[in-house]
Protein backbone atom coordinates (compact mmCIF):
# COMPACT_ATOMS: atom_id res chain seq x y z
CA UNK A 1 0.00 0.00 0.00
CA UNK A 2 1.30 3.10 -1.23
CA UNK A 3 1.80 6.21 1.07
CA UNK A 4 -0.63 9.13 0.06
CA UNK A 5 -0.04 13.22 0.02
CA UNK A 6 -2.64 15.89 0.01
CA UNK A 7 -2.97 18.78 -2.92
CA UNK A 8 -1.27 21.23 -1.27
CA UNK A 9 1.63 19.13 -0.22
CA UNK A 10 1.96 17.77 -4.15
CA UNK A 11 2.04 21.45 -4.98
CA UNK A 12 4.83 21.84 -2.38
CA UNK A 13 6.94 18.89 -4.18
CA UNK A 14 6.19 19.58 -7.67
CA UNK A 15 7.61 23.24 -6.76
CA UNK A 16 10.78 21.94 -5.13
CA UNK A 17 11.53 18.92 -7.79
CA UNK A 18 9.91 18.92 -10.88
CA UNK A 19 13.07 21.48 -12.45
CA UNK A 20 15.04 18.20 -11.52
CA UNK A 21 12.51 15.09 -10.98
CA UNK A 22 9.71 13.80 -12.74
CA UNK A 23 6.25 13.78 -10.54
CA UNK A 24 3.44 11.86 -11.60
CA UNK A 25 0.16 12.40 -9.70
CA UNK A 26 -2.11 9.50 -9.58
CA UNK A 27 -5.57 9.69 -7.79
CA UNK A 28 -9.21 8.90 -8.17
CA UNK A 29 -10.76 11.60 -11.26
CA UNK A 30 -12.09 14.47 -10.12
CA UNK A 31 -9.44 15.50 -6.83
CA UNK A 32 -8.20 18.54 -8.70
CA UNK A 33 -5.03 17.38 -9.86
CA UNK A 34 -4.68 19.33 -13.10
CA UNK A 35 -5.62 22.43 -11.18
CA UNK A 36 -3.13 21.99 -8.26
CA UNK A 37 -0.25 21.50 -10.58
CA UNK A 38 -1.31 24.49 -12.85
CA UNK A 39 -1.23 26.51 -9.73
CA UNK A 40 1.93 25.38 -9.00
CA UNK A 41 3.22 26.63 -11.99
CA UNK A 42 1.74 29.61 -12.04
CA UNK A 43 3.20 30.63 -8.18
CA UNK A 44 6.62 30.11 -9.81
CA UNK A 45 5.52 31.96 -12.86
CA UNK A 46 6.36 29.58 -15.56
CA UNK A 47 4.13 28.92 -18.07
CA UNK A 48 2.20 25.63 -18.42
CA UNK A 49 2.13 23.59 -21.27
CA UNK A 50 -0.25 20.88 -21.20
CA UNK A 51 -0.58 17.16 -23.05
CA UNK A 52 -3.58 15.17 -22.69
CA UNK A 53 -2.14 11.34 -22.92
CA UNK A 54 -5.36 10.39 -25.06
CA UNK A 55 -4.59 12.52 -27.86
CA UNK A 56 -1.32 12.47 -28.68
CA UNK A 57 0.83 10.09 -30.78
CA UNK A 58 4.94 9.50 -30.89
CA UNK A 59 5.50 12.04 -33.10
CA UNK A 60 3.89 14.53 -31.15
CA UNK A 61 7.08 14.23 -28.53
CA UNK A 62 9.74 12.82 -30.67
CA UNK A 63 9.04 15.15 -33.86
CA UNK A 64 8.66 14.98 -37.54
CA UNK A 65 11.85 13.77 -39.31
CA UNK A 66 13.44 16.00 -42.14
CA UNK A 67 16.51 15.58 -44.19
CA UNK A 68 19.38 17.65 -43.84
CA UNK A 69 22.69 17.12 -45.26
CA UNK A 70 21.79 13.87 -46.08
CA UNK A 71 20.63 12.53 -42.41
CA UNK A 72 17.21 12.44 -40.75
CA UNK A 73 17.17 15.24 -38.48
CA UNK A 74 13.91 14.89 -35.99
CA UNK A 75 12.13 18.18 -35.75
CA UNK A 76 10.38 18.28 -32.01
CA UNK A 77 6.62 20.24 -31.60
CA UNK A 78 6.81 23.87 -30.72
CA UNK A 79 4.73 22.82 -27.54
CA UNK A 80 7.59 21.01 -26.27
CA UNK A 81 10.43 22.81 -27.70
CA UNK A 82 9.72 26.57 -28.21
CA UNK A 83 11.61 29.16 -29.90
CA UNK A 84 12.55 30.97 -26.72
CA UNK A 85 14.28 29.19 -24.66
CA UNK A 86 12.56 29.80 -21.36
CA UNK A 87 12.08 26.91 -18.95
CA UNK A 88 8.29 26.35 -18.37
CA UNK A 89 6.16 23.51 -17.06
CA UNK A 90 5.37 20.85 -19.08
CA UNK A 91 2.11 18.79 -18.04
CA UNK A 92 1.45 15.51 -19.00
CA UNK A 93 -2.39 15.12 -18.47
CA UNK A 94 -3.89 11.98 -18.51
CA UNK A 95 -1.01 10.11 -18.72
CA UNK A 96 -1.34 6.64 -18.07
CA UNK A 97 -4.08 6.68 -20.87
CA UNK A 98 -1.71 7.05 -23.32
CA UNK A 99 -0.93 4.48 -25.57
CA UNK A 100 2.06 2.19 -25.31
CA UNK A 101 4.03 3.57 -27.93
CA UNK A 102 3.68 6.92 -26.44
CA UNK A 103 4.82 6.00 -23.22
CA UNK A 104 7.35 4.52 -24.92
CA UNK A 105 8.40 7.87 -26.71
CA UNK A 106 8.21 9.85 -23.20
CA UNK A 107 11.02 7.73 -21.97
CA UNK A 108 13.73 10.22 -22.64
CA UNK A 109 11.73 12.80 -21.47
CA UNK A 110 10.76 11.89 -18.40
CA UNK A 111 14.78 10.68 -17.42
CA UNK A 112 17.05 13.04 -19.46
CA UNK A 113 14.26 16.12 -20.43
CA UNK A 114 15.56 15.56 -23.67
CA UNK A 115 13.65 15.10 -27.02
CA UNK A 116 16.05 13.14 -29.20
CA UNK A 117 19.10 15.09 -29.17
CA UNK A 118 17.57 18.48 -28.11
CA UNK A 119 17.40 19.25 -24.56
CA UNK A 120 14.81 20.74 -22.62
CA UNK A 121 15.33 24.15 -21.30
CA UNK A 122 17.13 24.66 -18.19
CA UNK A 123 14.86 24.75 -15.26
CA UNK A 124 11.26 23.40 -17.26
CA UNK A 125 9.37 21.16 -14.98
CA UNK A 126 7.94 17.80 -15.85
CA UNK A 127 5.02 16.80 -13.89
CA UNK A 128 2.44 13.89 -15.05
CA UNK A 129 -1.21 13.18 -13.51
CA UNK A 130 -3.72 10.62 -14.04
CA UNK A 131 -6.41 8.34 -12.33
CA UNK A 132 -5.68 4.40 -10.85
CA UNK A 133 -6.76 1.27 -12.46
CA UNK A 134 -9.29 0.98 -10.26
CA UNK A 135 -11.02 3.86 -10.63
CA UNK A 136 -12.44 2.67 -14.09
CA UNK A 137 -10.95 5.17 -15.73
CA UNK A 138 -9.36 4.83 -19.49
CA UNK A 139 -6.51 3.82 -18.17
CA UNK A 140 -3.47 1.42 -19.84
CA UNK A 141 -0.79 -0.61 -17.45
CA UNK A 142 2.22 1.43 -17.21
CA UNK A 143 5.41 -0.19 -17.80
CA UNK A 144 7.90 -0.82 -14.81
CA UNK A 145 10.56 1.44 -17.26
CA UNK A 146 8.17 3.95 -17.19
CA UNK A 147 6.62 3.91 -13.70
CA UNK A 148 11.28 3.97 -12.81
CA UNK A 149 11.45 6.89 -14.01
CA UNK A 150 9.20 8.39 -11.81
CA UNK A 151 8.08 10.05 -8.52
CA UNK A 152 4.86 7.87 -8.22
CA UNK A 153 2.17 10.12 -5.58
CA UNK A 154 -0.47 9.11 -4.78
CA UNK A 155 -2.86 12.09 -4.08
CA UNK A 156 -5.74 11.72 -1.29
CA UNK A 157 -8.35 14.51 -0.90
CA UNK A 158 -8.14 16.46 2.44
CA UNK A 159 -11.59 17.91 3.46
CA UNK A 160 -10.25 21.35 5.36
CA UNK A 161 -7.85 22.00 2.24
CA UNK A 162 -11.05 21.93 0.22
CA UNK A 163 -13.25 23.97 2.14
CA UNK A 164 -10.24 26.54 2.37
CA UNK A 165 -9.90 27.05 -1.67
CA UNK A 166 -13.83 26.63 -2.01
CA UNK A 167 -14.86 29.55 0.20
CA UNK A 168 -11.98 31.69 -1.79
CA UNK A 169 -13.56 30.20 -5.10
CA UNK A 170 -16.96 31.61 -3.77
CA UNK A 171 -18.65 27.92 -3.84
CA UNK A 172 -22.22 27.79 -2.46
CA UNK A 173 -22.83 28.19 1.35
CA UNK A 174 -24.96 25.75 1.11
CA UNK A 175 -22.62 23.18 -0.12
CA UNK A 176 -20.08 24.03 2.08
CA UNK A 177 -22.12 23.85 5.17
CA UNK A 178 -23.45 20.78 4.03
CA UNK A 179 -19.80 19.05 3.55
CA UNK A 180 -18.49 20.64 6.63
CA UNK A 181 -21.49 18.45 8.39
CA UNK A 182 -21.67 15.24 6.10
CA UNK A 183 -17.34 15.13 5.04
CA UNK A 184 -17.31 11.70 3.70
CA UNK A 185 -19.98 13.30 0.83
CA UNK A 186 -16.97 15.02 -0.55
CA UNK A 187 -15.35 12.25 -1.85
CA UNK A 188 -16.87 9.09 -2.74
CA UNK A 189 -15.71 5.83 -4.69
CA UNK A 190 -16.15 5.51 -8.20
CA UNK A 191 -19.54 3.56 -8.51
CA UNK A 192 -19.38 0.47 -10.87
CA UNK A 193 -22.26 1.42 -13.38
CA UNK A 194 -21.60 5.28 -15.09
CA UNK A 195 -23.73 7.25 -12.79
CA UNK A 196 -22.66 10.43 -11.60
CA UNK A 197 -20.52 9.89 -8.09
CA UNK A 198 -19.20 13.16 -5.56
CA UNK A 199 -15.82 14.52 -6.07
CA UNK A 200 -14.63 17.82 -5.49
CA UNK A 201 -14.92 18.59 -8.94
CA UNK A 202 -18.72 17.77 -8.81
CA UNK A 203 -19.44 19.91 -6.36
CA UNK A 204 -17.42 22.98 -7.42
CA UNK A 205 -19.17 22.04 -10.58
CA UNK A 206 -22.63 22.21 -9.41
CA UNK A 207 -22.06 25.08 -6.96
CA UNK A 208 -21.41 27.11 -10.74
CA UNK A 209 -24.21 25.35 -12.22
CA UNK A 210 -26.86 26.75 -9.40
CA UNK A 211 -25.12 29.95 -9.60
CA UNK A 212 -26.00 30.45 -13.18
CA UNK A 213 -29.34 29.03 -12.71
CA UNK A 214 -30.35 31.14 -10.61
CA UNK A 215 -28.96 34.23 -12.06
CA UNK A 216 -30.94 33.31 -15.20
CA UNK A 217 -34.15 33.77 -12.94
CA UNK A 218 -35.01 29.63 -13.75
CA UNK A 219 -33.72 27.75 -10.49
CA UNK A 220 -36.85 26.33 -8.31
CA UNK A 221 -36.72 22.92 -6.28
CA UNK A 222 -37.40 20.68 -9.45
CA UNK A 223 -34.35 22.43 -11.08
CA UNK A 224 -32.14 22.21 -8.02
CA UNK A 225 -32.99 18.36 -7.83
CA UNK A 226 -32.36 17.98 -11.17
CA UNK A 227 -28.84 19.59 -11.24
CA UNK A 228 -28.06 17.88 -8.38
CA UNK A 229 -29.14 14.39 -8.89
CA UNK A 230 -27.04 15.20 -12.18
CA UNK A 231 -23.52 16.15 -11.04
CA UNK A 232 -23.14 14.13 -7.20
CA UNK A 233 -24.04 11.24 -5.82
CA UNK A 234 -27.31 9.58 -5.46
CA UNK A 235 -27.65 9.63 -1.74
CA UNK A 236 -25.56 12.80 -1.48
CA UNK A 237 -27.62 14.89 -3.83
CA UNK A 238 -31.04 13.07 -1.93
CA UNK A 239 -29.97 14.33 1.44
CA UNK A 240 -28.64 17.70 0.02
CA UNK A 241 -31.93 18.56 -1.51
CA UNK A 242 -33.97 17.52 1.33
CA UNK A 243 -32.02 19.89 3.76
CA UNK A 244 -32.58 22.62 1.22
CA UNK A 245 -36.18 21.25 0.77
CA UNK A 246 -36.76 21.89 4.15
CA UNK A 247 -35.33 25.36 4.72
CA UNK A 248 -32.58 24.20 6.92
CA UNK A 249 -30.17 26.92 6.80
CA UNK A 250 -26.99 25.53 8.41
CA UNK A 251 -25.97 22.08 9.94
CA UNK A 252 -22.78 22.15 12.23
CA UNK A 253 -20.59 19.64 11.42
CA UNK A 254 -21.93 16.14 13.25
CA UNK A 255 -19.34 15.99 15.72
CA UNK A 256 -20.46 19.08 17.63
CA UNK A 257 -23.82 17.90 18.12
CA UNK A 258 -22.74 14.35 19.66
CA UNK A 259 -20.36 16.76 21.96
CA UNK A 260 -23.00 18.58 22.70
CA UNK A 261 -26.26 17.56 22.57
CA UNK A 262 -28.06 20.92 23.57
CA UNK A 263 -26.80 22.33 20.16
CA UNK A 264 -29.93 20.20 18.54
CA UNK A 265 -32.41 22.09 16.78
CA UNK A 266 -36.03 22.24 18.51
CA UNK A 267 -37.59 21.81 15.05
CA UNK A 268 -39.09 18.42 15.22
CA UNK A 269 -38.48 17.16 11.52
CA UNK A 270 -34.91 19.12 11.60
CA UNK A 271 -34.71 16.90 14.54
CA UNK A 272 -35.28 13.52 13.28
CA UNK A 273 -33.52 13.80 10.11
CA UNK A 274 -30.28 15.22 11.55
CA UNK A 275 -30.47 12.47 14.35
CA UNK A 276 -30.85 9.71 11.60
CA UNK A 277 -28.13 11.55 9.69
CA UNK A 278 -25.83 11.15 13.41
CA UNK A 279 -26.78 7.58 14.17
CA UNK A 280 -25.70 6.82 10.27
CA UNK A 281 -22.37 8.17 10.80
CA UNK A 282 -21.64 6.52 13.96
CA UNK A 283 -22.94 3.22 12.84
CA UNK A 284 -20.80 3.24 9.53
CA UNK A 285 -17.61 4.68 11.64
CA UNK A 286 -17.07 7.85 9.82
CA UNK A 287 -17.21 9.54 12.81
CA UNK A 288 -15.95 7.76 15.86
CA UNK A 289 -15.79 8.70 19.72
CA UNK A 290 -14.99 6.89 22.94
CA UNK A 291 -17.60 5.57 24.74
CA UNK A 292 -18.21 7.54 27.43
CA UNK A 293 -18.82 10.63 24.79
CA UNK A 294 -21.88 7.97 22.90
CA UNK A 295 -22.75 6.60 25.95
CA UNK A 296 -23.43 10.56 27.74
CA UNK A 297 -24.84 11.73 23.76
CA UNK A 298 -27.58 8.74 23.39
CA UNK A 299 -28.51 9.24 27.61
CA UNK A 300 -29.51 12.91 26.65
CA UNK A 301 -31.84 12.47 24.28
CA UNK A 302 -35.41 11.55 25.08
CA UNK A 303 -36.24 8.08 25.43
CA UNK A 304 -38.34 8.01 22.18
CA UNK A 305 -35.60 9.69 20.19
CA UNK A 306 -32.96 7.10 21.81
CA UNK A 307 -34.89 4.15 21.45
CA UNK A 308 -35.28 5.21 17.48
CA UNK A 309 -31.43 5.61 17.20
CA UNK A 310 -30.93 1.63 19.02
CA UNK A 311 -33.24 0.74 16.22
CA UNK A 312 -32.49 -2.65 14.67
CA UNK A 313 -28.70 -2.16 15.51
CA UNK A 314 -28.53 -3.06 18.84
CA UNK A 315 -25.49 -5.37 18.03
CA UNK A 316 -23.58 -2.08 16.49
CA UNK A 317 -23.79 0.19 19.10
CA UNK A 318 -22.69 -2.38 21.85
CA UNK A 319 -19.81 -2.94 19.39
CA UNK A 320 -18.95 1.06 19.73
CA UNK A 321 -19.27 0.88 23.93
CA UNK A 322 -22.69 1.70 24.15
CA UNK A 323 -23.52 -0.61 26.73
CA UNK A 324 -24.36 1.84 29.80
CA UNK A 325 -26.64 3.58 27.56
CA UNK A 326 -28.64 0.15 26.15
CA UNK A 327 -28.77 -0.93 29.81
CA UNK A 328 -30.30 1.76 31.15
CA UNK A 329 -32.94 1.49 27.88
CA UNK A 330 -33.32 -1.91 28.98
CA UNK A 331 -33.96 -0.70 32.19
CA UNK A 332 -36.37 1.31 31.35
CA UNK A 333 -38.42 -0.87 28.86
CA UNK A 334 -38.99 -3.55 31.79
CA UNK A 335 -39.26 -1.07 34.53
CA UNK A 336 -36.32 -2.50 36.60
CA UNK A 337 -34.59 -0.34 39.43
Amino acid sequence: MMETITLNQAKSLIKALAAKESILLLSAPGVGKSDIVRQAATEAGLECRSLLGTQIAPEDVSGIPRIVNERSVFCPPRILLPEDPKPFCLFLDEFPAAAPDVQKALYALLLERRLGEHLLPEGTWVVAAGNRQEDRALVRQMSSALVNRTFVMQVRVDVKEWMIWAQKNKVRQEILSFIAFLPEALMRQVPAESVPFSTPRAWASLSNALDLAEKAGILDDELFRALCFGRVSPADAAIFCSIKEMKIDQFLPAEKYVLDPDMLPKEHTSLWFLLNLIRSRLLKKTIEFEPVVINKFLMSLPQEQRFAMFADSVKEWGELGAQEALLESLKEITVLS
